[in-house]
C-alpha cells in the first residue's frame, strides 16, 4: 500500500530531522538500522503531516509529544493528524518526552507489545 503524502512537506521533514529534540534522538537509537526487527523513518511525510517515526511494514506512527503538545491548538493538530493517519490504516502510538527520557525500557516494552501483537494479527 502506497501512502501519500504532500511533496511540500520533504524540506520541512529534513530541517526537522536535522534539529531533532533530545527525546527523539534517544528514541532513534533504538530505532535505527532496523533494531527492532523493523524498517523505522524518522520525521516523515505522510499525507499532509509528518510522523516522528514511521514504520510502513508495521503500519506505525510513533510520536513523542513535548512541552508545547499541552496548548490546545497543538493538541487539537495532534488529534487531526492521529485521525488522518488512522484513515490510512496506521496505527499511531503517542509517548511524553518525560517518558523517553526517564522510562526508556518502558517506550521500547509498549513498541515491542505492538510489533508482537502485529506479528501475531500476521498469521
Amino acid at each position: 500500500m502506497k501512502i501519500y503524502y504532500n511533496p511540500k512537506l520533504k524540506e520541512l521533514a529534513r530541517q526537522l530531522r536535522n534539529n531533532a529534540t533530545k527525546s527523539e534522538i534517544r528514541l532513534w537509537q533504538y530505532l535505527k538500522r532496523d533494531q527492532m526487527g523493523y524498517d523505522f523513518h524518522r520525521q516523515k511525510p505522510i499525507g499532509n503531516y509528518i510522523a516522528d517515526f514511521f514504520c510502513h511494514e508495521l503500519m506505525l506512527v510513533i510520536e513523542i509529544d513535548g512541552y508545547s503538545h499541552s496548548f490546545e491548538e497543538v493538541a487539537t493538530n495532534d488529534l487531526r493528524k492521529e485521525e488522518a493517519c488512522q484513515k490510512l490504516g496506521l496505527k499511531v502510538l503517542r509517548f511524553d518526552d518525560r517518558e523517553v527520557m526517564n522510562n526508556m525500557n518502558g517506550v521500547l516494552k509498549a513498541i515491542e507489545n505492538y510489533i508482537a501483537d502485529f506479528e501475531e494479527r500476521k498469521l
